[in-house]
């Protein structure tokens, strides 16, 4: 615990001592002070819920000669340039402009009109990894969990380059 050490008495005569006072020497026992520390610690250790890390599933075709079938009407192609750009097509119509604060509400709209459809995200590599994660977080939002990711091709960026 702590203790302490007493000054000297005063002089019975009623005058103060001529020599100062000693100062108080005090010491105080850490040890229940780090026994509750430790305590604390543990508690909060314990009754703290970890969050577990997020993982997203990503389904991958047995072998790379497999060709997986869909119909054009279930496809929508969204194609991102090196600049941010965004096109999008379903089909075999032409590409039109999409701004990307517009990506969500368009994502919500073309989901429920088409409850099959498919999203292929065509990324240039020279853009930033940013855009292709914003846009899969996009797609998250709107709840479409059938997408593809794939390399923006020469034939794409021609399409793109028409549509300016």
């Amino acid at each position: 615990m702590a203790g302490g050490d007493v000054a000297a008495p005063r002089d019975k005569k009623g005058g103060k001592k001529k020599k100062k006072g000693r100062r108080l020497g005090i010491r105080i026992d850490m040890t229940p002070l780090v026994d509750v520390a430790f305590l604390l610690l543990t508690f909060f250790m314990f009754t703290t819920s970890m969050s577990r890390p997020q993982t997203m599933e990503i389904n991958l075709p047995p072998d790379a000669s497999v060709k997986v079938e869909i119909a054009e009407s279930n496809l929508l192609t969204l194609r991102i340039n090196d600049k941010g750009t965004m096109f999008w097509n379903t089909g075999i119509e032409s590409p039109k402009k999409l701004e990307q604060a517009d990506l969500r509400k368009f994502l919500k709209e073309k989901a429920l009109a088409n409850p099959k459809l498919t999203v292929l995200v065509k990324v240039d590599r020279q853009g930033k990894f940013e855009m292709m994660v914003n846009t899969i977080d996009e797609l998250n939002l709107a709840q479409i969990q059938r997408f593809s990711i794939a390399p923006l091709l020469d034939a794409d960026r021609a399409l793109m380059a028409k549509v300016k």
